[in-house]
């Protein structure tokens, strides 16, 4: 009798125990790629390497173009927002204010490529990417310097210096709150525009939320390149808010 009252109460404790155990949350991240302007013939590669990230990295991966998603009640089943290479006005009144909602209430955003060359006409967006694209030379090979090694989409390069082939953005209107990862050495290839402080790739804390933008990603080499992955799954767990 001792032993089944033993067996029950054991039973209860892990019953009890299940019950109280919080449950993990499943992440989810929306990437989104619809263009009104140029676009790029690399959104399509871009999307299948992220949704591998997922795959590989334990979080789920939605893709979409349509801007109707851009709602309450569908952004927060959302860790963090993609805008893969997105150009020129994307979004309506309504769509950009349930997208501010979503960033006040701690919602995350990664900007890749030409998401800075989207919404030029809505600041409070340019202060989220970070700046707005101007212009690029060709494609060509430059320096790319690390700034700092401590962020999870920098931490693993072993070297202050990467030889990277892409396109290579001029911006304006660069948010002076950014916190800086990598930047581009101008005196490594021709077309630069923005001098001795050329950032590429930064992040920071916006309106509640948090940001991470590289301008990297433009080829359909770039994403097949080992390095470059490792950067935008480091900026995809800042995004989400993963340590």
């Amino acid at each position: 009798m001792k032993k089944i009252l033993l067996l029950c109460a054991l039973l209860f404790t892990i019953i009890s125990c299940d019950a109280i155990l919080p449950v993990k949350k499943e992440v989810k991240i929306l990437v989104f790629s619809k263009t009104t302007g140029f676009r790029h013939n690399s959104i399509e590669t871009g999307k299948e390497a992220i949704q591998k990230l997922g795959l590989a990295n334990q979080f789920k991966v939605d893709t979409t173009e349509n801007a109707n998603v851009f709602t309450d009640a569908n952004l927060k089943k959302y860790a963090a927002v993609v805008f893969l290479s997105t150009t020129g006005d994307v979004l309506n009144n309504m769509q950009q204010a349930a997208f501010e909602r979503y960033i006040k209430k701690g919602g995350g955003f990664v900007g890749v490529h030409a998401a800075t060359d989207t919404e030029y006409d809505w600041p409070w967006y340019g202060k989220l990417a970070g700046a707005y694209f101007t212009s690029h030379p060709v494609v060509q090979e430059a320096k790319f310097i690390i700034k700092d090694t401590k962020h999870p989409s920098t931490q693993f390069f072993t070297d202050s210096i990467w030889m990277h082939k892409d396109e290579l953005y001029n911006f304006k209107d660069i948010n002076p709150d950014i916190k800086v990862l990598i930047t581009i050495d101008e005196q490594s290839y021709k077309g630069g525009k923005n001098g001795s402080f050329h950032p590429f790739s930064w992040y920071h804390a916006y309106d509640g939320g948090r940001a991470f933008y590289t301008s990297m990603g433009h080829t359909k080499e770039c994403w097949a390149e080992d390095k470059f992955l490792q950067h935008l799954l480091g900026g995809i767990n800042y995004a989400v808010g993963r340590k």
